[in-house]
Protein backbone atom coordinates (compact mmCIF):
# COMPACT_ATOMS: atom_id res chain seq x y z
CA UNK A 1 0.00 0.00 0.00
CA UNK A 2 0.96 3.64 -0.03
CA UNK A 3 3.54 5.45 1.98
CA UNK A 4 2.67 6.52 5.54
CA UNK A 5 2.53 10.28 5.97
CA UNK A 6 3.37 11.56 9.43
CA UNK A 7 3.03 15.05 10.79
CA UNK A 8 4.28 16.40 14.07
CA UNK A 9 1.69 18.28 16.12
CA UNK A 10 3.05 21.32 17.96
CA UNK A 11 0.73 24.17 16.91
CA UNK A 12 -2.65 25.06 15.42
CA UNK A 13 -1.05 25.10 11.97
CA UNK A 14 0.12 21.49 12.45
CA UNK A 15 -3.50 20.49 13.15
CA UNK A 16 -4.51 21.97 9.78
CA UNK A 17 -1.63 20.18 8.05
CA UNK A 18 -2.61 16.79 9.55
CA UNK A 19 -6.23 17.36 8.55
CA UNK A 20 -5.21 18.22 4.98
CA UNK A 21 -2.95 15.17 4.68
CA UNK A 22 -5.80 12.92 5.85
CA UNK A 23 -8.33 14.48 3.47
CA UNK A 24 -5.94 14.33 0.50
CA UNK A 25 -5.07 10.70 1.22
CA UNK A 26 -8.76 9.80 1.53
CA UNK A 27 -9.46 11.53 -1.80
CA UNK A 28 -6.62 9.63 -3.50
CA UNK A 29 -8.11 6.35 -2.20
CA UNK A 30 -11.46 7.18 -3.78
CA UNK A 31 -13.42 8.12 -0.67
CA UNK A 32 -16.42 10.33 -1.43
CA UNK A 33 -16.70 13.92 -0.24
CA UNK A 34 -18.75 13.03 2.86
CA UNK A 35 -16.26 10.42 4.07
CA UNK A 36 -13.37 12.80 3.29
CA UNK A 37 -15.04 15.37 5.55
CA UNK A 38 -15.64 12.77 8.29
CA UNK A 39 -11.99 11.67 8.20
CA UNK A 40 -10.70 15.26 8.19
CA UNK A 41 -12.97 16.20 11.10
CA UNK A 42 -11.87 13.19 13.18
CA UNK A 43 -8.19 13.93 12.51
CA UNK A 44 -8.71 17.58 13.41
CA UNK A 45 -10.30 16.61 16.73
CA UNK A 46 -7.62 14.04 17.58
CA UNK A 47 -4.74 16.34 16.61
CA UNK A 48 -6.27 19.18 18.65
CA UNK A 49 -6.39 16.87 21.68
CA UNK A 50 -2.68 16.12 21.23
CA UNK A 51 -1.92 19.84 21.13
CA UNK A 52 -4.18 20.74 24.08
CA UNK A 53 -3.34 17.92 26.46
CA UNK A 54 0.14 16.68 25.52
CA UNK A 55 1.67 19.73 23.84
CA UNK A 56 3.27 17.66 21.11
CA UNK A 57 2.80 14.34 19.35
CA UNK A 58 2.26 12.94 15.90
CA UNK A 59 -0.47 11.96 13.46
CA UNK A 60 0.35 9.27 10.92
CA UNK A 61 -1.94 8.57 7.98
CA UNK A 62 -1.52 5.48 5.81
CA UNK A 63 -3.38 3.45 3.25
CA UNK A 64 -4.30 -0.04 4.39
CA UNK A 65 -5.77 -3.18 2.87
CA UNK A 66 -7.50 -6.04 4.65
CA UNK A 67 -9.45 -8.90 3.10
CA UNK A 68 -9.48 -7.14 -0.26
CA UNK A 69 -10.84 -3.89 1.19
CA UNK A 70 -8.91 -0.65 1.03
CA UNK A 71 -9.01 1.96 3.70
CA UNK A 72 -7.24 4.60 5.68
CA UNK A 73 -5.56 4.21 9.07
CA UNK A 74 -4.79 7.15 11.33
CA UNK A 75 -2.50 6.75 14.32
CA UNK A 76 -2.28 9.60 16.83
CA UNK A 77 0.47 9.31 19.42
CA UNK A 78 1.73 11.48 22.24
CA UNK A 79 3.88 11.16 25.32
CA UNK A 80 1.64 13.40 27.39
CA UNK A 81 0.06 12.84 30.79
CA UNK A 82 -2.12 9.98 29.56
CA UNK A 83 -5.81 9.45 30.29
CA UNK A 84 -6.71 8.28 33.79
CA UNK A 85 -10.24 7.13 32.93
CA UNK A 86 -10.82 6.17 29.29
CA UNK A 87 -14.46 5.21 29.96
CA UNK A 88 -15.11 8.73 31.28
CA UNK A 89 -13.53 10.59 28.35
CA UNK A 90 -15.46 8.37 25.91
CA UNK A 91 -18.79 9.60 27.30
CA UNK A 92 -20.68 12.11 25.17
CA UNK A 93 -20.52 15.59 26.63
CA UNK A 94 -17.42 15.00 28.73
CA UNK A 95 -14.85 17.78 28.43
CA UNK A 96 -11.92 18.93 30.47
CA UNK A 97 -11.34 21.99 28.29
CA UNK A 98 -14.92 23.32 28.26
CA UNK A 99 -14.53 23.29 24.51
CA UNK A 100 -17.22 22.92 21.93
CA UNK A 101 -15.39 20.13 20.14
CA UNK A 102 -16.98 16.75 19.62
CA UNK A 103 -14.37 15.05 21.75
CA UNK A 104 -13.23 11.48 21.44
CA UNK A 105 -16.75 10.00 21.23
CA UNK A 106 -17.50 12.18 18.21
CA UNK A 107 -14.25 11.22 16.51
CA UNK A 108 -15.07 7.56 17.16
CA UNK A 109 -18.51 7.93 15.55
CA UNK A 110 -16.92 9.35 12.38
CA UNK A 111 -14.65 6.35 11.88
CA UNK A 112 -15.33 2.62 11.36
CA UNK A 113 -12.79 1.36 13.92
CA UNK A 114 -11.41 3.21 16.93
CA UNK A 115 -8.92 1.96 19.51
CA UNK A 116 -7.53 4.02 22.36
CA UNK A 117 -4.66 2.99 24.61
CA UNK A 118 -3.32 5.21 27.33
CA UNK A 119 -1.10 4.97 30.34
CA UNK A 120 -0.89 7.72 32.93
CA UNK A 121 2.42 9.52 32.75
CA UNK A 122 3.37 7.78 29.49
CA UNK A 123 1.00 9.01 26.82
CA UNK A 124 -1.85 8.01 24.57
CA UNK A 125 -2.14 6.21 21.24
CA UNK A 126 -5.35 6.28 19.24
CA UNK A 127 -5.65 4.18 16.11
CA UNK A 128 -8.70 4.57 13.91
CA UNK A 129 -9.67 3.31 10.49
CA UNK A 130 -12.16 4.15 7.78
CA UNK A 131 -12.95 1.58 5.08
CA UNK A 132 -14.11 2.25 1.56
CA UNK A 133 -17.47 0.63 0.94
Amino acid sequence: MGQAKASVIRSDLDIVIARTIARDTARSLGFGAIDQARIATAVSELARNIFLYAGTGSVTVCEIERNGRRGLEIMCEDQGPGIANIDLVMQDGYSTSRGMGMGLPGAKRLMDEFDIRSQEGQGTTITCRKWRI
